[in-house]
Formats: C-alpha cells, structure tokens, sequence
C-alpha cells in the first residue's frame, strides 16, 4: 500500500488545540522539554488534558475523548471510579492518617490477595513504582546468585534506570544479528559498562536464546522479561516453557516483569496464562488503582535475602562498630506500602473480581470490529494483544513475534490514522497499545467503530 501521499495533519490538530499550545509553550518554561516524563511528550506538542471521568478525558479545549491509554494501562477501572474514592476517604477517615511510617494492617491483607491471585509470589515486597520495583528484582537475583549480569529482551521495558535501559527500540542498522543482538545504548548519561553487563536476547527465539544463556550462564544472575512484550506482543508457550526449563537448568533466576501485563490478561497475569512460575514478579500500574505502586514476589529463599537482621541496618549509628549490614540486601522507601495506595488497589482488585470478564469480552469485541473495518477495505491489519490490551498493527506480515517484526508494520499510516482519531475523539498516544476498562461498553467501542469507519474512508481516499 502506498502512503506517500498521506496529507500532514499538523495544522488540523493545532487549529483544535489551541489551549494544549499555550500551555505547552508555558511548560516549556519550567520543565524541560515541557514534560516531566519523556513518554508525555509527542509531535508537535501533546495534548494537556484538564478534567477525566469514567471512559472519557476531556482536554484544556473542551474536546471530549474516549481514552485508551488509560495511563499506560494503570487505570482498569476507569477515571475517578467511585470504589476507590469511598475505599481512600473510608481509610483516611478509619486510620486518621494516610501514612504511618510504620507497618500496618493493609500490608498484609493486600499481600495475601497478591500471594492468592500469584501462587509464585511466596513473599512480597512493597516499592513506590514498576519501575522500582524490577530495579529491586535485579539486585535480589545479584544477592542470592552471586553473579552480577542480568539478561534481558530486544525490544522489552523495564524501566528508566542504566541496566535496562538498552535495546529497547534500536534502530535495525545498530541492533545486530537476529540470533544474537547487540547491547545498543538507548539514553544519554548511560555508562558504556552496561554494554558488557546486561545481555541482549533475541525474543521467541528459544534455540539463540539458549545458545547465548549457556554459554554465559556463570555470568548471568537473571532473565528478565515481559511475557507480552510491550503489552502485546505474546510469547509462544513453547518459548516460555522452553525458557523456564533451561534457566533452570543453568541456575539462573527468571523475572517476570507483569508492571503492564497483571491484571490485564486475567487476575493471575501472564503467569496464569503460560502457567509457569517465574523465581520472581514485578507488579505495577493497575494494582494501585490509579496511584504510584510497586510489588516485588517470589520464591520465600529469594526475599528472604532482604529480610532485616540485628546489627544489619546501615542507618544504626549504634551498630557501626559491629554492623553486618552488606550481609543483607538493604531495601527501604518512606512509602513503601503506602495504606491509602494500599486501599485504592484493594478495592480495584475487589471490583476487578466481578468485571473482568466484562473487560475481556469487551476489548474481544472492540478488536473484532477494527478487523472488519480494515478487511472490507482490503488493508492488511492485525490487533495483536491478549486480554485487555492489544495494538492496531499495519501489516502484511502473518504474525508478529518479536520486535523486528514490528519494524516492518505501516508506522505512517498507523501515526496518520491516530491523529485523525483524535480529531474525533479517540484517545491514545500516538502510536501506542489500546487498554480497556470495566467502564469501556457499548456505547464506546460503536463510537470508536463509527469513528474508524470516518477516519479509514478519508485514508482510503488518499491514496
């Protein structure tokens, strides 16, 4: 299909923004660039949103969307949902306070929802966010192992820290052989140290993955890896089998990063799906119903490396002469099992048993009608993605496996079709992976039908 004709819809979008380009002109002036979390940011400036409710986001402008970004997924249930504004008023008005600074009872009633829902979870771990969370992970498979190398995916997130922040969207020319790709350094202010000591893996590949594994297993602490990459892209069971079986086999931990995929695929995560036991979990996003949330769970030997002992705090002043505090992993955070988050995630978990389905038979319908859409038009398309999440991929490929085959999907038609979605009030990020909610119906997935309809009869007309 020949997009080079597609038209620029810049002015179109500014013309319908104009209070997101004032705003965006003033952020500029005290954040750089505008935003203070670079995913925030796209061409030509993104839109400020002002007010949410439910389904809906509604901008500076006064335009209306139906929002599938969800935060990056974070909010299964919506915008502003009534379950979990009663459970925070109901925790703050019972405890007094929204933060103790000392253990407390939700601590261990979400840990043993957690431990019930992720069977591999024997203990767990509270931190401030996914991303904390999967930096702790790492350290802990360093700490029991005693090797200090972690191998991760081309392709796959886990964060905004060094270790992980390579091959994450290499271009092609850098990345490598397929087989075995390079370490490509994806961020200014990254040591080139991590080059050597994170090891790049070929997703659903199992033979190169082993080959790589092998011949490093006394280097490598750790596998981790998102068991749907970048939400969307599923691994086959055979690869996760075959993974779980020759890290094993090697002595080498493996980390399943579900921050996107928990909650989203079904209760259990991706874990119930593959029905594997990963050594350890990351959680994150919908857990914290809307709030900054981390969870770290696994095998009881693993996070016990963690657990306190006397003389083993290194802010004992009293214990320096005597401190054995390096004989522990040391892991702390003022907020670590915030109770209010604790509550809010408490009760999306509770609202989340009841509606699940409703999500999944809902996302099932909104991808089924996308495909119609672009099969009576004769473009070639996939909604790649289990559970609640899926992405629009423009292609002619049979199947997507892995990043390199998502390199060789329409991004130009895809970017185009975004923005004239926006214009109709179909809301994600450009480019981005689609989330639902338990507030997303009927009413919403005809909308976005209507508007796909709209928006793919002017493309067609293009070219």
């Amino acid at each position: 299909m020949d997009t080079s004709n597609i038209t620029n819809t810049s002015d179109q979008y500014m013309k319908k923004n104009q209070r997101s380009k004032e705003f965006y002109r003033q952020a500029k002036e005290v954040m750089p660039g505008g935003v203070t979390a670079n995913i925030k940011y796209f061409d030509p400036y993104p839109i400020i949103m002002n007010k949410g409710k439910g389904a809906y986001l509604y901008d500076l402008d006064g335009n209306e969307y139906i929002d599938y970004l969800l935060s990056y997924g974070a909010l299964m249930l919506g915008h502003g949902h009534p379950d979990v504004i009663q459970a925070i008023q109901t925790q703050i008005d019972e405890d007094g306070t929204f933060l103790f600074g000392t253990p407390h009872r939700l601590e261990i009633e979400m840990g043993k929802k957690i431990q019930q829902l992720y069977p591999s979870m024997e203990l767990i771990r509270y931190t401030n966010s996914g991303t904390e969370a999967t930096l702790l992970a790492i350290r802990m498979a360093y700490a029991y192992t005693g090797k200090h190398k972690v191998a991760k995916f081309e392709g796959h997130y886990h964060g905004g820290y060094e270790q992980v922040l390579l091959s994450v969207n290499p271009s092609i020319h850098e990345a490598g052989p397929e087989h075995q790709p390079n370490a490509v350094i994806e961020s200014k202010g990254v040591d080139p140290y991590h080059e050597e000591h994170t090891v790049i893996l070929p997703f659903n590949n199992l033979d190169a993955t082993a080959e790589i594994l092998t011949k490093r297993k006394d280097e490598i602490a750790a596998v981790i890896l998102e068991p749907i990459q970048g939400g969307y892209i599923p691994a086959e069971q055979s690869f996760m089998d075959g993974l779980r079986k020759i890290t094993d086999q090697l002595g080498i931990l493996l980390i399943y990063d579900e921050v996107k995929t928990g909650f989203r695929l079904g209760l259990g995560g991706a874990q119930s799906v593959y029905q594997i036991k990963p050594d350890l979990t990351t959680l994150g996003k919908v857990v914290g119903g809307g709030f900054p949330i981390g969870i770290i769970g696994g095998k009881k030997d693993i996070l016990e490396v963690s657990a306190p002992k006397a003389s083993s705090d290194v802010f004992d002043s009293s214990q320096s002469k005597q401190s054995s505090a390096k004989e522990v992993l040391f892991h702390s955070g003022t907020y670590n099992g915030h109770p209010t988050i604790l509550a809010a995630g408490l009760a999306t978990i509770k609202h989340l048993e009841q509606e699940i389905d409703h999500v999944l038979a809902v996302t099932d319908q909104l991808k089924e009608g996308i495909c119609n859409l672009f099969k009576k038009r004769g473009i070639a398309m996939q909604t790649v993605g289990l559970g609640s999440i899926f992405n629009v991929v423009i292609t002619e490929k049979d199947k997507i496996l892995n990043y390199r085959d998502m390199q060789q999907s329409n991004f130009a038609l895809r970017k185009e079709l975004d923005f004239q979605l926006l214009a109709e009030g179909v809301y994600t990020k450009p480019l981005n992976r689609y989330s639902l909610s338990t507030v997303h119906g009927e009413t919403e997935v005809n909308r976005t039908l209507e508007s796909y309809d709209k928006v793919l009869a002017n493309l067609e007309r293009i070219y």
